[in-house]
């Protein structure tokens, strides 16, 4: 097994089958193109997505479904073909072997889900990219609590 530091959990050990490849990075993270998902039992459902090239850069996320129980996941034809999906099917983020997470932002005011633009995990090839939805009918400030 593989070693890195994270931001929140000190050394971890994990499985190289588990990184997430972000072929294009992250909007203004573009450098950072692997990650690992860190699931913690105290804390679930949330998600750290923990940069495997900086420790300092951790997002933390929610399943997109945990928010918003009919979320309806839209990807573009690029999106979907960085990730590795063919066709036009409607996805089911929580099934069809794909994940999609709401990044979070924690303010004075509130704390936010970003359900415009989550980031979206095929598990079976691992490629993952931060995807804006084509349909724009979600906000990238869904307020939660």
């Amino acid at each position: 097994m593989a070693k890195c530091l994270t931001k929140y959990f000190g050394a971890m050990q994990y499985d190289s089958e588990a990184v997430w490849r972000f072929p294009e990075g992250l909007p203004a993270f573009e450098a950072e193109r692997t990650f690992i998902p860190i699931e913690h039992p105290t804390t679930r459902p949330l998600v750290y997505l923990q940069s495997l090239t900086t420790p300092e850069v951790c997002f933390v996320g929610l399943p997109v479904k945990s928010i918003v129980g009919d979320y309806k996941l839209e990807l573009s034809e690029e999106d979907r073909e960085l990730i590795g999906l063919s066709g036009e099917a409607a996805l089911d983020p929580g099934a069809d072997g794909i994940l999609c997470l709401a990044l979070i932002t924690i303010r004075e005011n509130g704390t936010t889900a970003n359900l415009m633009a989550p980031v979206v995990a095929n598990l079976r090839t691992g490629q993952a990219v931060q995807a804006i939805s084509p349909a724009g009918c979600y906000s990238h400030q869904h307020p939660l609590g």
